[in-house]
């Protein structure tokens, strides 16, 4: 590692970090139903919630012009002391993003007139500025969704959002590996074929977890190893909707058997790389990240149990959506070193 990168690498973890708290509030943001609380979207008079009473009283009454509060929450003794709960997960979700933008920004202009950034990590960041204003636009897209007609956003736009965070930060993470690992060496292509399906099929079972949030698709079927009534793929999978794409990708039932066989398919292919690995001599950071990366699938796996069987409590839904987020990081260090 050059001693020059020393600060430009502390500075793309950090972000890692931020993003990660991002996606920890966001998570919290969702299973407390506080998605929908803030009804518009302004870069600067938004960056504080409301100070006086007035202000807040002011919000809540421009709340209640919407489908979540006029179809559901109308219903339920809603005060504005529920609704300043709701705000601020919203609220801080969105400050968060904010404080990741100029994270990004300042030191990234810094490093630019310091000369600290070469042509290849110029380019990367330009990349990752890019991705960071469209995950800002993504968020905007999957809560407007929720502002129509139906009180709920689309499952679409939450997977999108959701899973594009994933992707900044891995790739932010990679970018950061890139500077920390700058030596060439010779790379085993199986193993890298193998990490790489691993990692798709891992990104592909993120587009699901996010399609089971947005239906709430994991407070039926709270059964396992096998669904409802003992079915291995239940009943109501093929009646939900009026075709097979459309049971898989918007009915629950069909989600959630989606989500729950894509669960053994990337255990399948991590066990597959850690067993191949054996065949080969390895450093010390491809052995660690093989093993790491072994051990997280299970755990993530576990967790995925326990909260489909206790019906998706709001400690465990955030504690499974954390543990993803460490499994992605230990794919992605672990394809990095398998790959440069």
């Amino acid at each position: 590692m050059k001693k020059e990168n020393n600060y430009v690498i502390i500075w793309l973890l950090s972000g890692c970090l931020l993003l990660f708290m991002m996606v920890v509030v966001g998570g919290i943001t969702r299973l407390t139903n506080s998605g929908l609380s803030m009804t518009d979207w302004h870069l600067v008079t938004d960056t504080f919630p409301p100070l006086t009473e007035e202000k807040w009283s002011q919000a809540f009454e421009e709340y209640k012009k919407f489908p979540e509060y006029q179809k559901i929450n109308i219903h339920n003794d809603f005060t504005l002391s529920d609704y300043k709960f709701i705000y601020f997960w919203e609220w801080f979700h969105r400050f968060i993003g904010r404080i990741i933008g100029l994270a990004f920004i300042v030191p990234f202009v810094y490093f630019l007139f310091r000369k600290r950034l070469s042509t290849a990590t110029i380019k990367k960041c330009v990349i990752l500025l890019f991705m960071g204003a469209f995950q800002g636009f993504l968020g905007w897209f999957m809560v407007k969704s929720g502002l129509v007609n139906d009180p709920d956003v689309s499952h679409f736009r939450l997977a999108l959002h959701l899973t594009f965070a994933f992707i900044t930060f891995a790739y932010t993470l990679w970018v950061a590996l890139d500077l920390l690992y700058p030596e060439k060496k010779e790379i085993e292509k199986s193993l890298r074929t193998i990490a790489r399906v691993a990692l798709a099929l891992l990104l592909l079972q993120i587009i699901y977890g996010g399609f089971v949030a947005g239906l709430n698709a994991g407070l039926i079927h709270n059964h396992w190893p096998l669904m409802s009534d003992g079915q291995f793929i239940h009943d109501s999978v093929f009646l939900e909707q009026k075709n097979l794409f459309l049971s898989f990708t918007e009915g629950k039932s069909g989600v959630q058997f989606v989500h729950r066989t894509l669960a053994y398919f990337v255990v399948g292919m991590i066990v597959l790389l850690y067993f191949k690995s054996r065949s080969f001599t390895l450093d010390k950071g491809q052995t660690n990240g093989i093993k790491i990366l072994l051990l997280l699938v299970f755990v993530q796996f576990g967790l995925g149990v326990l909260t489909l069987l206790y019906g998706v409590p709001l400690w465990l839904g955030l504690t499974h959506q954390v543990s993803a987020f460490f499994l992605l990081t230990s794919m992605t260090f672990t394809l990095h070193r398998l790959s440069k």
